[in-house]
């Protein structure tokens, strides 16, 4: 029974050793912050690219709307906050709203109510402090492109997704440790708020 034991071990021991080193802390991620370097010197992935891809993987890029409305609910401006303090973190991002319908009227109708859909998003946001040169609410695919394939009315048809469109000045590509410096001034802020948060904590300890 000992023998058993032990050759049971062994085995679950080499199994565990074909995983990647830090499988389990990272899910399988470890080694990507390097790729997308490389990626960035090489060309194959832009700057904007890896902010589209940390901006749709960190908040929630869509927001949903009454039939036949364009007016924002208590739902689509909470999410619409955590857009903005996602933005105000990349001021050298550009953004862009697209404004969709569900199936139920005409084209030419609801591509104007994907437009006011796409518009109201925007000024929302512009009201959180956000350069209005920085959001675009210029394209609506109306009902051309459902999220679900339906002719009936269905709300998560009708939508705004927001997505990063590129820098902002035409910037360009961020190379020679430009984007270092981003990540860096992330960094350094958080330990300020952090920093702020401690500081107040004691601050309204008082007297015990």
């Amino acid at each position: 029974m000992q023998k058993w034991i032990l050759t049971l071990g062994l085995s679950v021991a080499v199994a565990a050793c074909t995983r990647e080193a830090g499988y389990e802390v990272d899910q399988g991620a470890f080694g990507n912050a390097t790729l997308n370097n490389t990626q960035v010197m090489n060309g194959e992935l832009s700057f904007a690219q890896i902010l589209g891809q940390r901006f749709a993987a960190e908040v929630p890029t869509q927001i949903n709307f009454a039939f036949d409305s364009a007016q924002l609910d208590e739902t689509a401006r909470r999410i619409l906050l955590r857009q903005a303090d996602w933005i105000k973190q990349f001021p050298e991002a550009r953004f862009r709203v697209y404004g969709h319908t569900d199936a139920v009227g005409s084209t030419s109708y609801n591509q104007r109510l994907g437009q006011r859909r796409a518009n109201a998003a925007v000024a929302f946001l512009t009201q959180q402090g956000i350069s209005r040169s920085r959001l675009e609410a210029v394209v609506s695919f109306g009902k051309t492109r459902p999220l679900i394939d339906t002719n009936e009315r269905d709300r998560r048809n009708r939508r705004t997704v927001t997505e990063v469109s590129g820098l902002a000045g035409g910037k360009g590509q961020l190379l020679d440790g430009k984007y270092a410096e981003v990540i860096y001034r992330e960094y350094v802020e958080s330990a300020e708020r952090v920093s702020y948060i401690q500081r107040d904590q004691v601050n309204a300890g008082g007297d015990e």
